[in-house]
């Protein structure tokens, strides 16, 4: 189930980094006081009243204002085209107002684009740190977006009244699905790369369509199709295509889709292009597909219009591996989707993926490979001198697999143990395109009256 998507809209200088590092509880967001310092977009996760959102910093909105790097008019046209994407995207919105500067003309102007979507709007004066201050935020009723909400996003006043106001405004939550759960597999990627061509090849490749549905997603529609006599759904982020070039703050902001496919599918199939490599955006793609611990494989599309020899394969596969290597557990597939090179064995591959996700170790063959690792190599400690021992290990939950191992102090595990127990895992089992969550627990120590 995809969670609701919500945006901090404003202009520049108004505190929206500090609220957003606020609201995901880390120091994610650069905060300077120089305007446009956030142009890319950040995402994190949020949670107030019951409700998990995702929460997004969009850049601040520029009306004509001088910019360091780039013309004025250029900068200005980006990001009001970008906050439109954003705003298009959101369940809701939270439109961030100065209390110190009081009303400006760019408060105005950002309130021209939202009015038409009042009703999602929460309108936060920000800076209202003193008795005065707050009193002073009823010159914003001017905005006509509702109550306007003093708060101090540095100081965390009235950040709840906030979240309280915008959890009214998130939509509520989809029934559970009722029908027999199936594989749910989203085509992700940035603009260009192929993903509609794919879904064609999917979809008109001998099976029937079962159904065509709008999903949660804007724009996207979810198909089912029957391969092999199974349904499988393909959560289709299409919808970002666009004919001609793609503007650099339009592409930037395909994520948004993405993140939503991800976070409604079983495995997610990141499509990259073979003609201009690796980029920036489909290692981010790929983070938030890690982040979201859904199975993945990389697919590297237009592989027919490489030209090629007998190094080719193995010099690209050697790039693609290098970038990706935070999830090195991803299979690797070249296609054309244009001529159908090894597309037929796509739906094949992701359900291979979804079947490691689902894989369980039983108990006791676990703690015997726990026994044979820890032999091979012993626990190191954070602490030099620490005595740690591991005691025993079970794995809790699938999809995707999380190991629990029990140490006399779980805190003391160094990280790069985790991750040679994670690699061991893999060579005994396989996890082949899931990712594997590894947690280090303390043994509660028995009652010495006991």
């Amino acid at each position: 189930m995809a969670k609701p998507i919500v945006a901090i809209i404003g202009r520049p200088n108004v505190g929206k980094s500090t609220f957003f590092n606020r609201l995901i509880g880390e120091r994610r967001a650069i905060i300077e006081d120089e305007p446009g310092t956030t142009r890319d977009r950040l995402y994190g996760e949020s949670f107030w009243n019951g409700r998990d959102f995702t929460v997004v910093d969009t850049a601040g909105l520029l009306f004509g204002r001088d910019d360091p790097d780039l013309p004025s008019e250029e900068l200005a046209r980006r990001t009001r085209e970008q906050a439109t994407l954003a705003i298009d995207q959101a369940d809701a919105m939270i439109f961030m107002v100065d209390g110190r500067d009081g009303l400006t003309t760019a408060d105005r102007e950002v309130a021209e684009i939202l009015r038409p979507m009042a009703r999602r709007v929460v309108l936060a004066v920000n800076k209202c740190d003193s008795v005065e201050r707050s009193l002073d935020a009823v010159e914003f009723y001017e905005l006509n977006l509702g109550d306007p909400i003093p708060m101090s996003a540095f100081h965390s006043l009235g950040t709840g009244d906030v979240l309280d106001r915008l959890v009214e405004l998130l939509p509520e939550r989809p029934p559970e699905e009722e029908t027999e759960r199936h594989l749910r597999i989203a085509i992700v990627g940035r603009p260009n790369v192929g993903k509609s061509s794919l879904i064609n090849r999917l979809v008109g490749t001998e099976r029937s369509v079962v159904s065509e549905v709008p999903g949660t997603t804007r724009d996207a529609i979810d198909t089912t199709i029957i391969v092999d006599g199974e349904p499988v759904t393909l959560i289709d982020t299409a919808g970002i295509r666009r004919s001609g070039r793609i503007e650099r703050g339009i592409e930037k902001y395909a994520v948004l889709r993405a993140l939503r496919a991800i976070e409604r599918c079983d495995v997610a199939l990141l499509l990259i292009d073979a003609v201009e490599g690796v980029t920036a955006q489909d290692t981010h793609i790929a983070g938030m597909i890690l982040d979201a611990n859904k199975g993945v494989a990389i697919l590297v599309n237009k592989w027919d219009a490489i030209e090629k020899d007998n190094q080719t394969f193995y010099e690209f596969e050697a790039h693609v591996r290098e970038a990706f290597k935070f999830i090195s557990y991803a299979p690797l597939l070249f296609i054309s989707a244009l001529d159908g090179q090894r597309t037929g064995r796509i739906v094949q591959l992701a359900r291979e993926i979804q079947d490691q996700r689902l894989k369980r170790v039983p108990t006791g063959e676990l703690n015997a490979f726990l026994r044979q690792a820890v032999l091979d190599m012993p626990p190191m400690a954070v602490q030099k001198g620490a005595h740690l021992r591991l005691y025993y290990a079970v794995q809790p939950q699938v999809e995707p697999p999380v190991f629990l191992f029990f140490a006399n102090d779980g805190n003391l595990v160094h990280w790069s143990y985790g991750r040679y127990l994670e690699n061991r895992l893999r060579e005994r089992y396989g996890f082949g395109g899931t990712p594997i969550v590894i947690v280090f627990r303390s043994r509660e120590k028995k009652d010495k009256d006991s």
